[in-house]
């Protein structure tokens, strides 16, 4: 099945701002960060077609996800 992946701040850095992606049916969020070798760690928000998402959802064709990194400031 193919999905649209974004990435957003510093997770852009050396990797790519948005990508189609082929995943195998039933894939969740945590299968589509081992296919672009993000670690969970780095990763603070995730968005599943612009709703709150966890590790372990389940993606479906032609969904968006999208990924942030933490953000810091003071």
């Amino acid at each position: 099945m193919k999905i649209t992946v974004k990435l957003f701040a510093t997770l852009r850095d050396q990797r790519f701002d948005t990508s189609d992606l082929d995943c195998s049916e039933g894939a969740s969020v945590r299968d589509v960060l081992k296919i672009i070798e993000l670690a969970e760690d780095e990763v603070a928000i995730i968005f599943l077609n612009g709703r709150h998402a966890e590790f372990d959802d389940i993606m479906n064709s032609n969904d968006t996800l999208a990924f942030f990194p933490p953000i810091g400031g003071g």
